[in-house]
């Protein structure tokens, strides 16, 4: 039988797990394993990228998390008096599409009910959530091997009971590992005993925490990054050896030479895991008045009615031919709800006097689009292509970016919580990396290296927006950090560290314009988190917007509805200005009303004056107006698109 890791951790155990998941799947596939599990600590957000990645390799993969098990309530803050530890470990798979929605479902509780200083959850929600579910005891964090560490076998006989009594037959598997740590060999002893008295399986993991055994030093670095101690500080967490790697089968046996049905569990164990993502789109319904009974006859009534104000009645022949295409490629597809939630919200915003842009990107070349004031551009004058946008012989989601005022963008994110409900509508992660000069500024720092000397350093690695390059890249490139790092050994170390950690993700953050709305709870669909709403919402003090686990890539491949709602502070200086201007002169000037062929506005182009000049005011943009001598709209379409290059 082979060996499966079971307990594994990606670089999203931020800060504590050091392997990139296009590298795992690689390593685990050179090994010849033919599953995985990857159990991050008391998150999901590598589930989808996993997926994929294994799925590509034909690699089985098993979703899970290692979570964070109060030994109260997940809701208390206080330890319980008796208890080993403030929390413990477990380790929950998925076995099928019940198990991964509860995996989903725990995990959100963990952050959005539980979470003091670790995303705890606690046995009452483990009993909710127990089907679909495979539970492997852990480490020596583990609650049952907590018991066995303090010498209390009946604590920890009657901890397995409980754990196997709720997750059923083959549900809960006895954990052992082996890297070298004294409490191992007694945790070990107990487990196998207890296995044997309650006819529970148990399996050997190797709690894998980076890819080989000389990854050791990097994760090292990352653990004295998180902890922000230096890293020869005595006192600081800290892993044992250099064992915590992701093994091969025979190093595996190696370890359990006495116990190898420990390792076959593990094959007996990945063989009960088989989910696959739905291909399918998870909507949110729209709120229809009266009198509609579906979305498209809404979405008809209002984009006709819309096109009349634009066009005149009746609409001229080339606008109701467009209109009525562009209405049967919608409604064909199912995406009239989606265009619907669109024009509910920008029309809330400018009930509202949010300013809002006049169209960005492929969606100012819908008619549609146009009639419901969700764009403010003409297709039809600008001879601007609908299927670009959508594309029916490709449907695909359709995806429109909004502008909004700087200021007032979070009282539209407000309204779309009051509008689809506060727990069906959330922001999205994403995830900062070690970028190179910064990585190599952490290790510094962490190597007790002087501030001054790590900017020296850093300031000749090339980072910027048109020219950036990797550390190894800049090490070949620059001769100037060449030289510098190969005659002093502690420089030697840092880069080389430095460039063994460069990419990985180091902390997590709030997506600056994506929000994801679900046709219910949130977290009935995708793993959610919890984030601070400042600058993201008008909520109350202290309140936390839900935002997803997942990336925005992630959220479209699972189906989810994701709107794009950026800040543009050109908006919010125009605004400003047309209200100044209205105070001073008793001039109402109307953006959407400007002529297009004002000889004064090339006039001022033609000179370099650029500046506040939404995407014209960069040195190489006034530079092309100034040489082109331009004199047209048409010479600024062309222009932007050569400094913007997209898919034609």
């Amino acid at each position: 039988m082979a060996f499966v890791h079971l307990h594994t951790h990606s670089e999203y155990s931020l800060l504590d797990g050091a392997s990139r998941i296009p590298d795992l799947v690689a390593h685990v596939k050179r090994l010849g394993m033919d599953s995985l599990a990857v159990t991050d600590h008391g998150n999901m957000h590598a589930a989808w990228s996993f997926y994929d990645a294994a799925k590509a390799a034909k690699i089985r993969p098993i979703l899970g998390f290692e979570a964070y098990l109060a030994f109260g309530s997940r809701r208390a803050r206080e330890k319980v008096s008796g208890a080993p530890a403030a929390y413990s470990h477990l380790v929950l798979l998925a076995r099928n599409h019940a198990g991964y929605k509860n995996l989903v479902r725990l995990t959100s509780i963990g952050f959005t009910e539980g979470f003091y200083r670790r995303p705890r959850i606690d046995r009452e929600c483990l009993e909710r959530h127990s089907e679909g579910l495979v539970c492997l005891a852990a480490c020596l964090s583990g609650e049952v091997a907590l018991h066995l560490r303090h010498g209390k076998y009946d604590e920890a006989k009657r901890s397995a009971e409980w754990f196997a009594r709720v997750f059923g037959p083959n549900g809960f598997w006895l954990e052992v590992q082996r890297h070298g740590i004294a409490d191992e060999r007694l945790v070990a002893e107990g487990m196998l005993r207890l296995g044997q008295e309650l006819g529970v399986g148990v399996v050997a993991t190797n709690d894998a925490h980076y890819l080989r055994r000389e990854d050791a030093e990097a994760h090292d670095v990352l653990l004295a990054i998180g902890t922000g101690s230096d890293l020869d500080d005595p006192k600081r967490f800290r892993f044992t050896g250099e064992e915590s790697y992701v093994k091969s089968e025979q190093e595996m046996r190696a370890l359990f030479p006495d116990h190898p049905e420990t390792l076959a569990n593990t094959q007996t164990v990945a063989d009960l895991c088989e989910f696959d993502f739905e291909k399918r789109y998870f909507l949110p319904g729209f709120p229809r008045p009266q009198g509609y009974a579906t979305d498209e006859a809404l979405l008809d009534d209002l984009a006709r009615a819309g096109a009349e104000r634009r066009y005149g009645s009746p609409l001229p022949p080339e606008a109701r031919e467009r209109l009525a295409y562009e209405l049967r490629v919608i409604n064909t597809a199912g995406y009239a709800g989606y265009f619907l939630i669109v024009q509910d919200f920008i029309a809330a915003a400018r009930a509202r006097g949010i300013p809002v842009g006049p169209g960005r990107g492929s969606a100012a070349g819908s008619i549609v689009a146009y009639a419901l004031g969700i764009t403010n551009v003409c297709p039809l004058r600008f001879d601007l292509l609908f299927e670009r946008f959508l594309n029916p012989e490709r449907v695909s989601m359709p995806d429109i970016d909004v502008d909004f005022c700087f200021e007032r963008r979070g009282e539209v994110i407000e309204y779309v919580r009051q509008r689809y409900g506060r727990a069906s509508v959330g922001q999205i992660v994403t995830f900062g990396t070690m970028k190179a000069r910064a990585a190599v500024k952490d290790v510094a720092r962490v190597l007790r290296i002087p501030p001054g000397e790590a900017d020296r350093i850093t300031k000749l690695i090339p980072s910027g927006p048109a020219y950036s390059l990797t550390i190894p890249e800049a090490e070949r490139k620059v001769d100037e950090l060449r030289d510098l790092v190969k005659g002093n050994p502690a420089y030697r170390r840092l880069i080389d560290l430095s460039s063994r950690i460069e990419g990985i993700s180091r902390h997590m953050s709030v997506h600056a314009a994506g929000v994801v709305i679900a046709p219910g709870p949130l977290a009935d669909y995708v793993p959610v988190c919890t984030a601070p709403t400042k600058g993201a919402g008008a909520a109350a003090d202290g309140e936390e917007s839900i935002i997803t686990q997942y990336e925005m890539g992630a959220l479209e491949k699972v189906g989810m509805l994701k709107m794009d709602m950026l800040g543009l502070k050109t908006l919010t200086v125009i605004h400003d200005a047309v209200l100044m201007i209205a105070a001073r002169t008793a001039v109402d000037v109307d953006m959407d009303a400007l002529a297009f062929d004002d000889p004064k506005v090339y006039e001022l182009l033609r000179q370099g004056r650029t500046a506040g000049v939404f995407q014209f005011e960069s040195a190489l943009a006034t530079d092309t107006l100034r040489s082109m001598r331009c004199d047209r709209f048409d010479d600024l379409v062309a222009s932007n698109a050569l400094l913007r290059p997209g898919p034609l």
